[in-house]
């Protein structure tokens, strides 16, 4: 996950540098004189001593000088090259290892470090070419087979990344790096258990090791441990304070598991960091914590140049027009999953008279909700195996008019994509809820309520307004299952306020509201998700902090999705988030005949509920703040007509207003695709 290639550079000779080196710690007390500065020779043992010292300016100044006196030296071209990629100036290295090569043309390393650079700058056929070559010069090149392994990673060619890797700690068994990278692959293979054992054993090689303590962070979080993937963040920033996304990472998984200890002052920290423009955290994770457009859309910045940027590398490209639009849904969801309960209705609603559609499955699960999805589409194609550039091309081949990313920068997503430019119009829609802050994606699908005229200089994409913003699939059963209140932990009497969305989207503030509202709602409880043992316990002590006892919250297990609608039934009212409101399973509420209060926000993920209550023609659940929905909550909750009046009014409007209107959101999607 961290393309650290500054690790990657050879190192067994004095003239080239190694992350296993020891770095001196003052860069000007132990710097050779320049009276030893005699020869080519000398100038070059003065540039090696620089670079070892990441002092950048004096090697490169020494390198130059070397040259100047003798412009054969091969190895000295070569590690001008690692200076120029420590620099970003990824060009000028290539052009020092084309200069090496052309007075060595057997000189391994440089093929090897060349093919690195290649890879940073997404070349990654020819990059793997390099590699392929380094290795044929020299049989037991560890570094090489370590680094052609990155290569195939980001090629999506992950068993053949492992094997290289395997070849690497096979002739370097002390190669801590690669044993970080194979857990990388690993990972992505979906084999956590054995990454684990890599990123271990890449510490116990390396204990200073940050990138491998980051790695174990993100592997034990998606195995479902946070407090351990907690304690691998937070090693990770001991040995390494600035590594990219640590910090980000770090608060998430303090908010999964509801750990709200010195909360505001973190936020406050990493919302400087990213006005600083550093790439701290996620922009998901954003979304959930920070109630700033304006740092929403910076942290999508950040993200999208540093691990996304416009890549120019595939030439332009025109279509003839074609008899139908051809669309094309990219997504790593087409399964049992949020994105897939929204969007299936619409596949099928398509005017395949007009449209042409194709579906590039980016992750593949063979359950219902994907076989329904495939039936829909004109081709669906697994494209799990295939790289950016292999699915780009292929997009391209089909002269697809408009690509549709409904994953953005969510986990199954792959924005490498767009950036590479599948389809003349790309558009950002439901699977993120906010800018991509990339210039690649032209436009986001919104409405009014989600981005008023005032917003649009939040987002970078230009905005497509529907009357809805969300898709609905109306075809979504509820069980008939009926629950008691025993089963469920409920108490056998008193009012039910729940909130199913994700624990992530849990605040201070916003549990700070909840618990005033119980305080004065007698015998009312709260119906939360169980999403770590954790998470509960520190929910529980923080009611007790606010005078709430902790029996007063319950928890739901996760059932079937059937059964989950059906358990709506249970609870009186639902309590939205905020800074990010509920989306899914605000519609899950609604669809279940639950009245859903909100809070409204500033950001598109803090006004989708609103957005949904418009369109549902439930104005009166909107409240603006803190004061106003702690009152209505209050007023619902102990006005058992208002509530009932409120009830039968989501159950008029259910299938006669826009939110479940399938047939005219699809002809409204339609139009602007059109247009």
């Amino acid at each position: 996950m961290l393309n650290k290639l500054k690790q990657l550079f050879l190192g067994k000779k004095s003239s080239e540098h190694n992350e296993d080196e020891p770095k001196y710690a003052d860069h000007t007390s132990h710097a050779p004189t320049e009276d030893y500065a005699k020869s080519a020779e000398a100038l070059k043992h003065i540039g090696d001593e620089y670079l070892k010292q990441r002092n950048l300016p004096q090697a490169e100044r020494y390198f130059k000088q070397s040259l100047e006196l003798d412009p054969t030296q091969f190895e000295t071209y070569k590690n001008c090259g690692v200076v120029h990629y420590y620099q970003g100036r990824l060009e000028e290295a290539i052009k020092c290892y084309d200069k090496a090569i052309a007075i060595k043309p057997d000189y391994p390393e440089a093929y090897s470090n060349r093919g690195l650079v290649l890879n940073d700058l997404n070349q990654l056929e020819e990059a793997l070419n390099n590699l392929d070559r380094a290795i044929a010069l020299k049989k037991d090149f560890a570094f090489a087979y370590n680094n052609r392994g990155m290569v195939l990673k980001s090629l999506n060619r992950f068993e053949d990344a492992l094997l290289s890797y395997d070849r690497a700690v096979e002739i370097k068994p002390d190669f801590a790096l690669a044993y970080n990278n194979k857990g990388t692959a690993l990972r992505s293979l979906n084999r956590a258990k054995e990454a684990l054992v890599s990123f271990n054993k890449a510490i116990e090689l390396n204990p200073n090791y940050a990138e491998a303590y980051f790695n174990l962070g993100e592997t034990l979080n998606a195995l479902g441990r946070p407090a351990e993937a907690m304690t691998g963040y937070e090693y990770a920033l001991k040995f390494n304070p600035g590594l990219e996304l640590c910090y980000g990472s770090l608060f998430e998984m303090k908010v999964k598991l509801c750990d709200w200890s010195d909360y505001e002052n973190s936020l406050d920290c990493l919302e400087e960091r990213i006005n600083k423009n550093m790439n701290v955290v996620l922009p998901l994770t954003t979304l959930a914590i920070s109630k700033s457009p304006t740092v929403q859309k910076r942290a999508a910045e950040i993200f999208t140049q540093k691990r996304f940027p416009s890549n120019n590398e595939l030439s332009n490209y025109k279509y003839a027009q074609h008899n139908k639009i051809r669309l094309a849904y990219f997504s790593g969801d087409f399964f049992n999953h949020a994105v897939a309960f929204l969007t299936a209705e619409l596949f099928e609603q398509h005017d395949k008279s007009k449209f042409e559609l194709t579906a590039f499955s980016l992750k593949v699960n063979n359950d219902d909700m994907k076989r329904r999805i495939e039936s829909a589409f004109d081709r669906f194609i697994d494209a799990s195996k295939l790289s950016a550039k292999e699915i780009t091309l292929m997009a391209r081949e089909k002269e697809i008019d408009i690509a549709i990313d409904l994953g953005g920068y969510t986990a199954n997503a792959l924005p490498g994509i767009f950036a590479l430019r599948a389809a003349p119009i790309q558009i950002n829609y439901i699977g993120f809820p906010g800018t991509m802050g990339a210039d690649y994606m032209d436009y986001i699908i919104a409405d009014t309520t989600i981005v008023p005229s005032t917003h649009q200089q939040y987002y970078t994409e230009k905005i497509v307004y529907l009357p809805s913003f969300q898709v609905n699939d109306t075809k979504r059963t509820i069980s008939d299952r009926r629950f008691t209140r025993e089963e469920l932990d409920l108490p056998p009497t008193g009012f039910v306020f729940c909130c199913f969305n994700n624990i992530t989207k849990l605040t201070p503030l916003t549990f700070d509201s909840w618990m005033r509202i119980l305080k004065q709602v007698k015998d009312s409880v709260l119906w939360l998700v169980d999403d770590n043992a954790n998470a509960i316990n520190n929910l529980k002590k923080e009611a007790v902090l606010r005078g709430v006892g902790g029996e007063r919250l319950v928890f739901a297990k996760k059932i079937a999705p059937n059964d989950y609608l059906a358990r709506y039934r249970m609870a009186d009212l639902f309590l939205d988030t905020l800074p990010f409101n509920a989306g899914t399973t605000a519609s899950d509420a609604l669809w279940a005949g639950l009245p859903v209060l909100t809070q409204m926000g500033e950001t598109f993920a803090g006004r989708m509920a609103a957005s949904l209550l418009n369109a549902i023609h439930l104005p009166e659940l909107i409240t603006h703040t803190s004061h106003e929905y702690e009152a209505l909550a209050v007023e619902l909750a102990t006005n058992p007509e208002k509530l009932a009046r409120i009830r039968k009014k989501l159950a008029d409007n259910r299938l006669t207003t826009p939110l479940f209107d399938i047939e005219s959101f699809t002809r409204n999607i339609e139009s602007a695709y059109t247009q």
